[in-house]
């Protein structure tokens, strides 16, 4: 049993080329484990709160000194962490929007990011992910072409999250792109390539 987790993190909702990415990723995904179970989490839906000054304190604060309304302030955060926890596969859908991810994922992003839960410091002072064992997909979408040429220095994307979730132990990240979607001559075949070009190891 696969336990595959969709985010999305998209304005444009039926007509996301993110969503619709990162649906055919899952597709192909359940192809290859009929034996699963989906979770999707549409962020931008759900208005994911951005951390607040109180909730941030209370992340730091070790458990056991927290009163039930701290208690409750980041029960969000838990709530994610535990679904986060219990994934084997996670699909990421991250429309490229001035180049760099909407405000939802990276308060998602804010929320799984805890001390001593997600991600801690060894001896050495270096970080050590605590999130391992998983497989995640990038559904990556773009107006015009940043995996190459002159767009690739303005990608804030892809190697942004490839850092990030490295952070936190994810260390097996394949990103799939949806590229060149408003460019002529590009745009009537963007989509059909980025599917073709799904590969589920």
């Amino acid at each position: 049993m696969k336990r595959i987790l969709h985010l999305k993190s998209s304005l444009l909702g039926k007509e996301s080329y993110s969503i619709k990415l990162g649906n055919a990723i899952i597709e192909k995904i359940q192809e290859k484990y009929p034996e699963n179970e989906l979770e999707e989490l549409n962020l931008v839906e759900m208005e994911m709160p951005h951390l607040t000054p109180k909730v941030l304190h209370t992340l730091f604060t070790p458990s056991e000194k927290l009163n039930e309304d701290e208690k409750e302030s980041i029960r969000l955060s838990d709530d994610l962490v535990k679904q986060l926890m219990s994934s084997d596969i996670i699909v990421i859908g991250a429309p490229l929007i001035n180049f760099t991810i909407h405000t939802s994922l990276k308060a998602w992003i804010d929320h799984i990011t805890r001390p001593g839960i997600t991600f801690g410091y060894g001896e050495n002072g270096l970080p050590m992910g605590k999130v391992t064992g998983k497989k995640v997909y990038v559904a990556m979408s773009s107006g015009g072409v940043y995996s190459e040429g002159p767009g690739k220095a303005n990608d804030f994307v892809a190697p942004y999250l490839k850092a990030f979730l490295g952070f936190l132990g994810m260390t097996d990240v394949t990103v799939i792109r949806a590229e060149g979607l408003k460019v002529p001559g590009l745009k009537d075949h963007a989509m059909e390539k980025a599917v073709d070009s799904i590969n589920i190891d």
